[in-house]
């Protein structure tokens, strides 16, 4: 069996710094991609077989650039899995004017990225078949219901989840599966930001590892940790005019950028 080729974006940390150390453990080969590339170097220097990976410092909104860290991961060798995983979680409000722009940023990063990312794999991947292959969204427990104070990336997730599927049902004769994770609350720089209780807080590591199975097993849809799941399945059930009023109070993530997966 040939080595794992797996492209993750947003791996400097959090996340995508998890994936990334449970594939390398699996002897996966890397394209690793972030905005800063001393915390990208400073990963692939705790990984095994660090010179058998490939570091790409892109901001996915860059999507010339991202295309192009694509295109130099395919002609390594080929490609396995795609992990479109960089995003950010900010407090964003609609009566605030300076907060559209917020709005736009996390669209772009969160949904526009996500496409940016698959694009340039869908054609390699049908043209040259391997067995396993995968596009990977990672949407959110926010993508379920719109969380009050959160509507960019409630908006931005519930996209990533929507778009998933229909790139699944596109893709479904073609060999590629298409798998969505949607995580619930997982320890991480971005949640640690959080000044409110977190059910059901899963660390990173055991979320990777979940992941990984998840992914291999092509399954298409699925919340980690499983818990959350369930908390999932009730939100889409609750009448809309009780999800108002459990809802109405719910505590709003702070309004700031700086947190990613």
């Amino acid at each position: 069996m040939s080595t794992q080729r797996v492209f993750i974006t947003g791996a400097s940390s959090g996340l995508g710094a998890a994936l990334a150390r449970q594939y390398a453990q699996q002897g996966a080969q890397l394209g690793l991609v972030a905005r800063r590339r001393e915390l990208l170097e400073q990963l692939v220097a705790t990984l095994p077989n660090a010179a058998q990976h490939r570091v790409y410092p892109v901001d996915v909104t860059d999507h010339v650039a991202l295309a192009a860290a694509a295109q130099d991961f395919i002609a390594q060798g080929g490609i396995d899995i795609v992990i479109a995983n960089a995003g950010i979680s900010v407090g964003t409000l609609t009566d605030q004017a300076a907060d559209l722009a917020v709005f736009q940023r996390v669209i772009d990063t969160n949904l526009i990225a996500t496409v940016a990312t698959f694009a340039p794999f869908i054609a390699a991947m049908q043209s040259q078949p391997r067995p396993g292959q995968r596009l990977v969204g990672i949407g959110s427990l926010a993508g379920i219901r719109g969380l009050p104070g959160a509507g960019a990336y409630s908006a931005s997730k519930a996209a990533v989840i929507s778009y998933c599927e229909s790139l699944r049902v596109e893709l479904r004769d073609s060999g590629i599966r298409v798998v969505t994770i949607a995580p619930g609350y997982i320890d991480t720089p971005m949640t640690r930001a959080n000044a409110y209780p977190m059910p059901f807080l899963m660390p990173a590591e055991q979320f990777a590892a979940q992941a990984l199975a998840v992914i291999a097993a092509g399954n298409r849809y699925r919340v980690l940790p499983w818990q959350m799941a369930i908390v999932a399945r009730l939100l889409r059930l609750m009448p809309r005019a009780l999800y108002d009023l459990a809802f109405s109070k719910a505590p709003h993530k702070a309004r700031s950028d700086h947190a990613v997966h």
